[in-house]
């Protein structure tokens, strides 16, 4: 039995190194290698779509933001999905010039939705080739000034879908937040930047993100309704072979849950999201694996699957050991089952001290916090990222819907950076 639990361990290890070890090459990619430019992009017509429920708090800063950018005026329309609002939504837009639609389903709920209901209004006002690419955005979010005119240069160059650089509005709030933040810099920094980098496929991020119309009229609006619908589209376009792209020099800034509750629940939906995704795609991606974009799928199924099915195994298999080896007085075996438990978790927690200070260094005058916080969040983001180990357990038996969050933090661009 103890060389059994051994062996088990090691080979978990293995299959950890194997799945993920290609991660490590992708932080030295940026070192190396340069982003194409695109100095003389043609200026293309865009639709911004925001879906928002119950936003009265922070609309009006992305919208005025929006308003703020130094992409021309007329190469854009902003509309804003009122989803089931029972608040100043719909009238806070309106006032700052967007087009509004209110939505009202209360059976249908999800961002999801909610953009398929935009884009199939849009197509029966105006024709979804009214506009050459559309825009999507959360309503907490605020945007970089030259946004737009940024992600308009990787569109430029051919890539149909574009995923952007995500900050926070409130790195410095607690260790929640910045563990949120630090991640979405590291998946921003390298994840995505690594894969522009090298030609691959990148990944969209809940928000951010710019979708040509011929993607929207291929699918016939937006048709992914999982819990989570960012990485379910992100497959299904891998699977395609459509190669999503990133704009590192298009910065936007949203808003990170600060109580344990609230980010429990978003996190739970996430994972659950995770799960149904593998579940109606991870055959596909597979299969994908050994075709022409192969890494691409790889690198999906990575993303999608390994990392908590085999931490969920060894957590429970460790534990039924650990069990056993109390009730039947066989302590050694016990406490050597607790012992490797322990010594994988210390090597989880470094590995992912490493990475968020490689991040943290590199991306240090990105992140807008006073420089003790920033150090002291290093050593938070690790146990930040462990906590999805339970909640990994709990979504594999919950049964999970969408939750709002509120959102109130109040920040112009300027005020995030000062």
């Amino acid at each position: 039995m103890y060389q059994a639990i051994t062996t088990f361990n090691f080979v978990i290890f293995a299959l950890f190194l194997l799945c993920y070890s290609y991660q490590a090459f992708y932080v030295a990619v940026p070192l190396f290698r340069r982003r194409r430019k695109n100095d003389n992009p043609a200026l293309h017509r865009y639709a911004v779509v925001i879906s928002a429920r119950n936003e009265q708090a922070v609309i009006g800063e992305l919208l005025d933001s929006l308003a703020a950018q130094s992409y021309p005026d007329e190469c854009y329309d902003v509309y804003v999905v009122a989803d089931n609002c029972t608040d100043e939504t719909a009238r806070i837009a309106r006032e700052h010039g967007a087009i509004v639609m209110e939505r009202f389903n209360s059976r249908l709920v999800g961002k999801g939705y909610s953009l398929d209901y935009a884009f199939k209004a849009i197509e029966r006002e105006r024709g979804l080739r009214a506009y050459e690419g559309y825009f999507v955005f959360d309503a907490d979010n605020v945007l970089d000034e030259n946004y737009l005119a940024e992600m308009n240069r990787t569109f430029d160059l051919g890539y149909r879908v574009v995923t952007s650089y995500r900050n926070s509005k409130n790195y410095d709030s607690n260790w929640i937040s910045a563990g949120y933040a630090l991640w979405f810099l590291r998946e921003s920094k390298y994840l995505n930047g690594s894969r522009m980098l090298l030609g691959t496929g990148c990944a969209i991020s809940g928000t951010g993100f710019l979708v040509s119309s011929d993607i929207i009229a291929r699918d016939g609006g937006w048709k992914y309704h999982l819990l989570t619908e960012d990485i379910e589209f992100s497959v299904a376009n891998a699977i395609e072979g459509e190669v999503i792209g990133y704009c590192d020099s298009a910065v936007l800034y949203d808003e990170q849950p600060i109580r344990f509750r609230d980010s429990w629940n978003q996190r739970l939906r996430w994972t659950k999201g995770f799960y149904q995704v593998f579940r109606r795609y991870g055959a596909r991606l597979a299969r994908g694996v050994f075709g022409r974009r192969g890494f691409q799928c790889y690198d999906m199924l990575m993303t999608i699957a390994p990392a908590t099915i085999l931490t969920l195994v060894t957590v429970v298999c460790n534990s039924a050991v650990f069990l056993y080896g109390l009730q039947s007085g066989r302590t050694l075996l016990a406490e050597l089952c607790l012992a490797q438990v322990f010594g994988a978790v210390f090597g989880v927690y470094l590995s992912l001290f490493l990475f968020g200070l490689v991040t943290t260094i590199t991306e240090w005058r990105q992140i807008h916090c006073v420089w003790y916080r920033k150090i002291l969040y290093l050593f938070t983001f690790p146990i930040f990222i462990l906590t999805y180990v339970p909640i990994a357990m709990v979504a594999l038996f919950k049964k999970v819907t969408w939750k709002p969050i509120a959102h109130t933090v109040i920040k112009s661009v300027q005020e995030i950076r000062q």
